[in-house]
């Protein structure tokens, strides 16, 4: 099955973000601890590859990176039991979730949408699918972050407030869950970036990904 996700990103429909799922990201917000998953929604147009650089939006004067492990769709599913959640995944995938900080700021405060936040073109850099072989506890591995060589994140998937059986479970009473959708699981404490800097991430000693910001013209 492996081979048919390699180009997950190319194939994908829909992006189903958790927000505030690590305990200290939820406190650097300012933010109560959730009683269920907060969820939110990247377009497949969001998606960007290594070779492609992360483009400010318009506007945006506050962007963050935020490193997540993501899980990868392989089975169709609607209303899926929480005991068989991991029958339904393929791999994972090394993200970043690129938050348009002060457009977020700015629709909490109106009660608004996150849509702009999010969702914005090259808004979801990934790095190359893994099969979910290849991890064998996905709830025990290491992230970082760096910004121009500098450590800006640090967590590990076992923070997790909302584990990956729960998320599907949970997400699938919803939306329903097709083949090469992608859940991203949340981010601890993340910082900012601006135009010039290079961002690099790393998944255990199974990933890692390099993606250079723009401004919004692309320079």
């Amino acid at each position: 099955m492996s081979g048919n996700f390699v180009k997950f990103a190319e194939l994908g429909r829909k992006i189903v973000g958790v927000g505030r799922n690590y305990r200290d990201h939820a406190a650097e917000l300012g933010s109560a601890i959730p009683e269920v998953p907060l969820l939110f929604m990247k377009p497949a147009t969001s998606y960007i590859t290594e070779g492609t650089p992360i483009k400010i939006p318009k506007g945006c004067t506050s962007l963050h990176h935020e490193i997540e492990l993501g899980v990868v769709i392989g089975q169709k599913g609607t209303d899926i039991p929480e005991g068989n959640a991991m029958n339904h995944v393929a791999g994972y995938v090394l993200a970043l979730d690129m938050t348009a900080r002060d457009f977020q700021n700015v629709a909490k405060q109106k009660g608004t949408p996150w849509d702009l936040a999010k969702g914005f073109d090259t808004g979801c850099p990934v790095g190359k699918f893994i099969p979910k072989a290849s991890i064998s506890d996905p709830h025990n591995l290491e992230l970082w972050c760096k910004v121009n060589g500098a450590l800006k994140q640090k967590g590990n998937t076992k923070d997790m407030i909302f584990k990956i059986p729960y998320l599907i479970s949970y997400i699938s009473q919803y939306f329903t869950l097709e083949p090469y959708d992608m859940i991203l699981t949340g981010t601890c404490r993340c910082k900012w970036v601006s135009k010039g800097d290079v961002i690099q991430g790393g998944l255990a000693n199974l990933a890692e990904i390099k993606f250079k910001v723009v401004g919004a013209g692309g320079s």
